[in-house]
């Protein structure tokens, strides 16, 4: 699946979401609610990664990593979306940012930052 087919599906199950959620609570969630939902999705994502550890163990890790990673890439489309980010321009910017400063402290023997 290309990024556009990523992003258009992203769309189209917030939209479901929306007409669930005014079906229920009369109204859809704002970005706010969304982002409080990303927050909750992060917390469990940090969980299976100490059960990736050994931490955290239980039987159907990986295919709970994988859940939950994609809820996460789920909630930053959506955010992206909501507030106007052409998601894949700035990621292809901020990683030959990041790469260039990488390179510059390779060259400089200097510190990252990040």
């Amino acid at each position: 699946m290309h990024f556009s087919e990523m992003q258009a599906t992203a769309r189209a199950v917030r939209a479901k979401y929306a007409q669930v959620e005014s079906e229920q609570y009369g109204r859809s969630w704002t970005a706010e609610e969304i982002m409080l939902g990303f927050l909750g999705d992060v917390g469990d994502l940090a969980k299976l990664v100490q059960g990736k550890a050994g931490v955290r163990p239980r039987d159907d890790l990986d295919d709970a990593l994988a859940h939950e990673l994609a809820d996460c890439l789920w909630a930053v489309l959506t955010l992206a979306d909501t507030y106007g980010v052409d998601l894949e321009t700035a990621f292809a910017d901020t990683m030959q940012a990041l790469a260039q400063q990488l390179d510059d402290v390779r060259d400089t023997g200097g510190r990252a930052g990040g």
